[in-house]
């Protein structure tokens, strides 16, 4: 099976094509750009389908990363996941920004339980804890900094991640960057379901202005 992985939910827009039969990324694109995922993102999904030289038809299964993460960013992946998977009948699979970090933390500690976290500003960090297995032991959720000490220690779990580093807890490690290689690897175990969806936890920081808005006819 050929797993193309998505991913536009922080700075990078990224695209590889994962072999389940090597168990390798065996074409890849990744752009740190911040902003414009949108104009990329094709760009990016053809970079590495060439490299490996295949057809988006080749692809048996799309996995993107359904955030948490940028707003507009989460949207924009999972839109292009879901369209390009409908256009050439693929499997669409979700793979959230807290499991990623939580399975890149726990290869490097065997037998810890872990809370992943993103700091999401405003006060707030979005966290869940995995179990050792990489199983989830509580709900994604978005939380004051001064509750990730309890959280974590309710779980004897590991505070990993940006919000933790804000909150004091853990220092910044290279496994807090959710890479398309962990997207892939973990939308090849991901069991298809519904219709994937993006993973918002509150609302978008942007909100229309109030009193401008054009009267309908």
């Amino acid at each position: 099976m050929l797993i193309l992985a998505l991913d536009t939910a922080q700075a990078d827009c990224s695209a590889a094509v994962y072999d389940c039969a090597s168990g390798s990324i065996v074409g890849r694109c990744v752009e740190t750009i911040g902003k414009g995922h949108a104009e990329r993102m094709m760009a990016v999904i053809d970079a590495a389908l060439t490299e490996v030289g295949i057809k988006p038809a080749d692809i048996d299964r799309i996995a993107v990363n359904i955030g948490p993460g940028s707003f507009t960013g989460v949207r924009i992946g999972v839109a292009a996941a879901r369209a390009l998977a409908l256009a050439v009948k693929a499997e669409c699979v979700g793979v959230s920004s807290l499991a990623s970090i939580a399975f890149q933390h726990r290869l490097g500690r065997p037998g810890s339980a872990v809370m992943a976290t993103l700091d999401a500003r405003r006060g707030e960090a979005f966290a869940q804890v995995f179990d050792v297995d990489g199983d989830p032991l509580t709900e994604p959720a978005a939380h004051a900094y001064e509750e990730l000490a309890e959280i974590a220690r309710k779980h004897a779990a590991i505070p990993v991640g940006t919000g933790a580093i804000v909150a004091g807890l853990a220092g910044p490690m290279p496994e807090d960057r959710v890479t398309i290689e962990t997207i892939a690897v973990l939308g090849a175990s991901a069991v298809p379901g519904p219709s994937v969806s993006p993973l918002y936890l509150r609302a978008p920081d942007a909100k229309p202005q109030l009193g401008f808005a054009v009267a309908r006819a």
